[in-house]
């Protein structure tokens, strides 16, 4: 029963931080353009710089992060994480250049560890059986989080498009008060290590990932696949207000809709296809959907195409938690904050390179070209190629697993 409280508390303080961040995404693009006072098109490789300075500090810093929660314990550092983000979205409320933003941004990466933080928790919570189950819940409540947030960013962005900032940002804070009464630490004191900072820092990480032979290769495919999904994260706002003319709640609405796919592929059917398939053959089936509507996406000449895609692309993120039990089943339990870190480490690297790459492959491909000359799907098709890649890396890896635990 304790164990199935702590989840719920988690899961909803997840829930609570996707809302925040799914809020600002409908304007931070209109937001970017202003404080660089150029067009919304002429923005793209700002908005690209701006994602991956987040990424950059969130790489330098959550191998760090995930150390200090091995030897203090998640909750601390998880309600840093909230107070970060919190601050990061006042920062952007109030700014009248670009510099603000990206100190924001810079804050929210380096204190923000939420996300390495939360997955620790959940393998402290979890058994061998339900892990899969409980790491896809964690991708449910990041869906419902989308679900709300962009719904309420839309309609708050086409008012004004500052107001989804101040509302993200009470939303952290409110975020942090819940936290601090309702959530309990999950890890044991005899499961505690030592903090050092050889290992916890992102040249340690990288001699971490390197030191797990059997899981090195399974890195590279999480590198790709999250490379990949850089295609959509960074290019959706601008690919569907440019090329269909979406307003802001137009984008919002998209957005929600794409979280009730996922949280219900994600929270109803990750559990089933772990138990069905094992985590091996869903990661297959879930990269091959993935590659496949991609690529539609990028090949969508109607608006409506775009809506009819968002079931099976709902699909795509099964392969994230089947990949992520594997690892976690290979690691010994006082090594998976550790390992979570490392894993947010390579996440970054695809989050820094990822915007620089895919917002300027969609700028050498629309900026400056006649409107039937335009491609406006181009960062979706290279997406296409970086997933069939994967698929061949984890083929690769499959030989190299074991099930020794890593520590």
């Amino acid at each position: 029963m304790a164990s199935k409280n702590a989840f719920l508390f988690i899961f909803i303080v997840i829930v609570i931080d996707a809302t925040g961040l799914g809020i600002i995404i409908p304007s931070l693009p209109s937001l970017v353009a202003e404080t660089a006072h150029v067009s919304l098109e002429e923005s793209t490789s700002y908005y690209g710089l701006i994602l991956g300075a987040y990424a950059f500090m969130q790489f330098i810093f959550s191998p760090i992060v995930g150390g200090l929660s091995d030897r203090y314990g998640r909750r601390p550092v998880l309600l840093l994480a909230m107070f970060g983000l919190g601050l990061d979205y006042v920062f952007m409320y109030f700014a009248p250049t670009l510099v603000w933003i990206v100190v924001g941004r810079c804050i929210s990466g380096a204190l923000g560890a939420s996300y390495t933080t939360a997955t620790a928790y959940i393998a402290d919570i979890s058994t061998a059986e339900n892990k899969a189950r409980n790491f896809g819940m964690v991708g449910a409540a990041f869906g419902i989080g989308f679900v709300i947030g962009p719904a309420i960013g839309g309609l708050l962005g086409d008012f004004d498009i500052r107001a989804p900032f101040l509302a993200a940002a009470i939303l952290s804070f409110m975020n942090l008060v819940y936290g601090y009464f309702v959530l309990n630490e999950s890890l044991a004191l005899e499961n505690r290590r030592p903090f050092n900072l050889l290992r916890s820092n992102f040249a340690g990480a990288l001699v971490q990932i390197v030191s797990y032979k059997s899981l090195a290769w399974l890195f590279v495919v999480v590198f790709l696949y999250y490379l990949s999904g850089m295609a959509i994260q960074t290019s959706w706002v601008y690919y569907t207000q440019e090329k269909f003319a979406w307003s802001k709640f137009d984008v919002g609405l998209s957005l929600a809709l794409v979280g009730v796919c996922i949280a219900g592929v994600q929270g109803g059917l990750s559990g089933y296809f772990a138990k069905r398939f094992g985590e091996v053959k869903t990661t297959y089936i879930s990269l091959i959907i993935f590659a496949v509507t991609v690529v539609a996406i990028g090949s969508a000449v109607e608006a409506w195409m775009l809506y009819a895609l968002m079931v099976p692309y709902a699909f795509t993120g099964l392969a994230g938690p089947a990949i992520q039990t594997i690892m976690s089943n290979s690691t010994a339990d006082n090594a998976q904050g550790e390992l979570q870190g490392s894993l947010t480490s390579i996440m970054s690297i695809a989050e820094i390179i990822g915007p620089l790459i895919m917002m300027q492959v969609y700028a050498s491909t629309t900026l400056g070209l006649a409107q039937e000359d335009k491609v406006f799907g181009s960062p979706y098709f290279l997406s296409g190629v970086i997933v069939l890649l994967a698929i061949a890396f984890f083929s690769v890896a499959l030989r190299k697993v074991k099930n020794a635990k890593v520590r």
